[in-house]
């Protein structure tokens, strides 16, 4: 990441969106501080869309709540420039119309939980949640720049990256699902998302891993 920051010469004006999964709030205590601390140094703005891979922030005690270009991010004071964007808020960033939709579901839910590794139950967007991105999106007259998510709509699945012996059937696909009926109604003009571990475009959508790009609404 230093190696990035002096190669692309950045300050911390620049943001880094992460796609969710950004291995910052997964370990706990002194590991998950460690990073933090070591982040804060960086000359870049983390701005962190919410994984399946981390705890969900706001039911973090130090975190607080403010508002960053134009919606609600969480962050902690010591660390100001690792922000955690909250689901279903638009943001305005370099004038695209953007909303942020977090979570999915873990296929290795039992191994973590065998091993004591974390997972949390509110990994996916709740009903609660869901509500909100879909009121959001009807002020919006279900039109907006750019869709910020951690997975993908169901009929973008890259069903090439499913790992062998992974009973698809028992895969709890519905933030996909439901992701489907959003991308199927809403007007936009990019969707950029992780979760998979792989790099692929499909019509206005982009899935991301080890690759990064400058944020546009055109590309």
């Amino acid at each position: 990441m230093e190696t990035f920051c002096e190669k692309m010469g950045t300050t911390k004006e620049d943001i880094l969106i992460i796609l969710g999964d950004a291995g910052i709030n997964f370990s706990g205590g002194r590991h998950d501080r460690m990073k933090k601390e070591y982040l804060e140094t960086l000359p870049i703005t983390f701005f962190c869309i919410h994984g399946n891979h981390e705890q969900r922030p706001g039911t973090i005690e130090t975190y607080k709540e403010k508002m960053w270009h134009g919606g609600s991010v969480y962050f902690e004071k010591e660390y100001p420039s690792l922000l955690f964007a909250k689901d279903g808020e638009v943001f305005d960033l370099i004038g695209r119309q953007t909303i942020v939709i977090g979570g999915a579901y873990s296929i290795d839910k039992m191994v973590r939980l065998i091993y004591g590794y974390g997972w949390w139950p509110d990994e996916q967007p709740s009903d609660e949640i869901k509500q909100y991105v879909e009121r959001q999106l009807d002020g919006l007259g279900w039109r907006v720049d750019v869709v910020l998510s951690h997975t993908t709509p169901l009929k973008y699945e890259p069903v090439e990256m499913f790992l062998p012996g992974i009973d698809q059937s028992k895969v709890d696909k519905s933030t996909e699902k439901w992701l489907d009926r959003i991308e199927k109604r809403l007007e936009y003009r990019k969707w950029y998302c992780g979760h998979y571990h792989t790099e692929k475009r499909i019509d206005r959508l982009e899935i991301m891993f080890e690759n990064f790009a400058v944020f546009d609404a055109e590309n």
